[in-house]
């Protein structure tokens, strides 16, 4: 490839990425999940509408594969342990005998309803049998549910693509006869306990390594994160293992043990997850041929009614009564089972063992898919509170970390009170930043507490302050002016402008002392006042400002803030 073909393989990169970011924006507003238009996306430019040929099942497959890791360590990430640790029994039996009783309902119903023969009966079962991780993520966390509810619908759907695909690569190699179930379930034993196994190891070596290294910059603590949820993928695909469940193990790990710059992390997963997500869905359009579609709409209806109105509820069913389930979380579970990306990759497995009929049954898949998620998507609101899963009042979930700052448009700084500083004993109302900033917490001796006006700073103080970009440089200014004058910092004319390290830092001639007097019922500190009689009653003069500093003592506070390590 030349340089110019890179252009322009990077321009048409970009474009197609900013439309896809387009088509979410509107897919969020209309109340769809955003996977339909990503795949339209991909339809569209596709050889029917604009001419891109692709028609590449191997490379969708290594590429899908890939993405789908990439989507559940993203997931295992932003999962919170406390609300499935009591769910990993009824999230596993949905995952692995749930799974079981939908694709041997549906393959009965392929074969009897569709009179396709066995192999592809049992292949179309399993493939649309998997739930999708980044559609339950995308739909479910935006509903206010109980968090039985929606721990469990999430477990399962980071579990149980792992037997899917063992499930489909048995039935794609299998052209004559099926093996027996017994072999069928000690393959996906061994898979799902491996796999387990190795996303754990991971996990627990990335935890100690990231809790004890100290790295450079805070940017590479994302990155090794994710990276280490890669690796358990990868390793466990080598040993032939479920690099899916390990991939979902190792982020449900790492993202809930206590590691440095966390929601940094999330944040960094979060924007991979989507990329994967928005390439494997504009993938996957390319991939289908639009004009062949139309004869696999009737196969897919079929298939889609079997699946939602018998299948998928008796395996919820069977997998959750035992749990004493009531049957309305039941019915909302099985209708929350949303289809998307998982299933279309999968259906590129066939193809690529050369199955005979296999590309009808990517065809099939990809409609079923469509109307799956135009029925399911829009209406699992309605749902919910038709079967009273919800309450009208009940708060939806929110991103804490980032919401506030973002929405006043703010800036977070921090600022460390270093030995000696003159902000030592400063109180917090004898700063006087500049509105709107504010001093939000103090963090002293591994404590937090909430400043009030006369909070006195000390020395190893960490200060957090929210101010606005346009007061953050009379902010750092106020604060260089304070740490080398203290209190009285204008009164020295110490103006807060940066040592730029050419000349030694002096102070300017002291400044008039303008005439004052203190504010009623408190004293202003640091200050002597000096009175007369005058008329038989006391009089304020003006304050006589303290001594000038001795030498030494015109020493810089240190402080940092997040888009600027060090103020000076």
């Amino acid at each position: 490839m030349s340089l110019q073909q890179l252009y322009g393989v990077l321009l048409a990169g970009g474009l197609v990425l900013l439309a896809s970011i387009a088509a979410a924006r509107t897919a969020s507003r209309l109340g769809l999940p955003g996977l339909l238009l990503f795949l339209a996306l991909g339809v569209l430019l596709g050889e029917d509408v604009l001419g891109i040929d692709f028609d590449d099942a191997q490379l969708a497959q290594t590429l899908g594969t890939s993405a789908l890791g990439i989507i559940l360590v993203e997931g295992g990430l932003s999962t919170r342990w406390s609300d499935i640790r009591r769910l990993m029994v009824p999230a596993g039996l949905l995952a692995t005998l749930g799974v079981a009783v939908s694709v041997t309902i549906t393959a009965a119903g392929a074969h009897f309803l569709l009179g396709l023969n066995w192999q592809l009966s049992l292949l179309l079962g399993a493939i649309v049998s998997s739930t999708d991780a980044a559609a339950v993520f995308s739909v479910l966390r935006a509903l206010p549910l109980p968090r039985r509810v929606a721990g469990m619908v999430e477990a399962e759907s980071g579990f149980n693509d792992a037997p899917t695909v063992i499930l489909v690569l048995v039935f794609s190699t299998a052209f004559t006869d099926l093996p027996d179930p017994a072999s069928i379930a000690t393959q996906i034993s061994y898979e799902l306990a491996v796999g387990a196994a190795i996303g754990l190891a991971c996990a627990w070596a990335g935890t100690l390594a990231l809790r004890y290294v100290a790295l450079p910059a805070t940017g590479l603590y994302p990155l090794a994160t994710v990276g280490m949820g890669i690796i358990a993928f990868a390793a466990a695909g080598t040993v032939h293992a479920s690099g899916f469940i390990a991939a979902y193990l190792a982020g449900l790990v790492l993202g809930n043990a206590v590691l440095p710059h966390r929601a940094a992390t999330r944040s960094f997963a979060d924007g991979i997850g989507w990329l994967a997500q928005i390439g494997l869905f504009v993938m996957l359009g390319l991939l289908v041929t639009p004009h062949e579609l139309l004869s696999a709409l009737i196969p897919a209806i079929v298939i889609g009614l079997v699946l939602m109105l018998v299948a998928r509820p008796v395996s919820v069913a069977a997998c959750l009564t035992f749990f004493r389930t009531g049957w309305r979380h039941q019915a909302f579970i099985a209708w929350a089972g949303m289809r998307g990306a998982v299933p279309i990759v999968l259906a590129t497995y066939p193809i690529v063992a050369d199955v005979p009929g296999s590309r009808h049954l990517l065809n099939i898949v990809f409609v079923l898919v469509i109307l799956y998620t135009l029925v399911q998507g829009p209406t699992l609101p309605l749902v919910a509170r038709l079967l009273k899963v919800i309450q009208p009042h009940q708060a939806k979930e929110v991103e804490i970390e980032a919401a506030p700052l973002d929405v006043l448009a703010a800036e977070l700084l921090t600022l460390t009170v270093p030995p000696g500083s003159k902000l030592h004993g400063v109180e917090i109302f004898e700063l006087r930043l500049p509105k709107p900033s504010i001093v939000t917490l103090v963090i002293r001796g591994g404590d937090t507490l909430v400043p009030e006006p006369d909070t006195r700073l000390r020395e190893g103080d960490e200060v957090l302050i929210v101010t606005t970009p346009a007061t953050r440089t009379e902010v750092e200014r106020r604060l260089r002016a304070v740490g080398r004058g203290g209190r009285l910092a204008h009164w020295h004319g110490e103006d807060g402008e940066p040592d730029n390290g050419d000349a030694p830092a002096t102070s300017p001639e002291p400044r008039p002392a303008p005439a004052a007097t203190p504010a009623p019922g408190r004293r202003r500190a640091g200050l002597r006042w000096r009175t007369r009689l005058a008329g038989g009653r006391r009089r304020h003069v003006r304050p006589v400002a303290p001594p000038p500093p001795e030498p030494g003592d015109d020493l810089l506070p240190g402080t940092e803030s997040e888009s600027d390590p060090a103020v000076t």
